[in-house]
This record gives C-alpha cells, sequence and structure tokens, in this order.
C-alpha cells in the first residue's frame, strides 16, 4: 500500500506525462525522504518510468539509486537476492512491454552491488544485457591501402 502524498504525486504526473526536475526533487526530499520504502513503491515508481515518456534524467538516477537500495541493503536478507525478491524484481521490471532501458539498468546494478544474487535475477539482467549487445551497430573495420 502506497501513502497518500506519493498517490497524488503519481495523480499530478499522470495527468500532465511528464517528470521534471522539480517533480523530482518534491519525490525525494517531501515524499520519500525518511519513508521506509516498498516493494508497493518501488513498483509505483518503476511504472512511472515505463507510463511517463518525457521524463528528467534526474529521475533515473533517483530510481536506480531507491530499486538498488531497497533491494540490497533495506530488505532482508540484507546484502542477498534470494528467490522471492529475484521474482519480485524480474516481475517488476518486466511488466507491461517488457522492461525499459532504466528498468534493464536496474536489474544489472542491483545483481552488480549484491553480494549474492538468485540466478532468476541474474539470468535476466545478463539476458538483457546480451540482447542490447546484439542490437548495437558494430563497427566495420576499414583497411586502408597505402
Amino acid at each position: 500500500m502506497i501513502g497518500h502524498e506519493l498517490r497524488e504525486f503519481v495523480d499530478h504526473v499522470m495527468d500532465r506525462r511528464v517528470i521534471d526536475d522539480e517533480d523530482v526533487r518534491i519525490l525525494q526530499r517531501e515524499i520519500l525522504h525518511e519513508v521506509v520504502l516498498t516493494r508497493d513503491t518501488i513498483d509505483v515508481l518503476v511504472a512511472l518510468d515505463r507510463a511517463v515518456a518525457d521524463k528528467s534524467p534526474l529521475f533515473a538516477d533517483v530510481l536506480l539509486a531507491f530499486c538498488v537500495d531497497f533491494s540490497v541493503w533495506e530488505s532482508r536478507p540484507t546484502g542477498k537476492i534470494d528467490r522471492d525478491k529475484a521474482h519480485w524484481l524480474v516481475t517488476t521490471l518486466s511488466a507491461g512491454d517488457g522492461p525499459t532501458p532504466l528498468a534493464q539498468k536496474i536489474a544489472f546494478e542491483v545483481v552488480r552491488e549484491a553480494e549474492s544474487c538468485d540466478e532468476a535475477l541474474v539470468g535476466f539482467a545478463l539476458r538483457k544485457a546480451d540482447a542490447r549487445i546484439a542490437t548495437t551497430p558494430i563497427a566495420q573495420r576499414v583497411v586502408l591501402a597505402s
């Protein structure tokens, strides 16, 4: 369950279809400041990433930090991504039309930061990284004759 202030923030953002720098500051300093994060809160923020195309780059930084901190360091077992947490993260990050670029980065950073990680999230993070690499154009080698 999310708090009243976060619900109002989501309504405000969805009405405008924009997350600007000021929205990120409000989210960070007024709404989620000194609030214990929950899976529901993370789910809502990840859903906002999917739903809003016009976002401040600050939103990506804040969401990435919230997700890694909550998943790795705030929820038990600390430092470990067990099967339950891995399943939740894969489900949350891949919902809808699939993971956004930010959701892919979150998965990778959670795996990188955790002391140990269930194979479901490791596989998800690596599979998405492989897909990004496969779609990146390969530079052609040019041989110059002298």
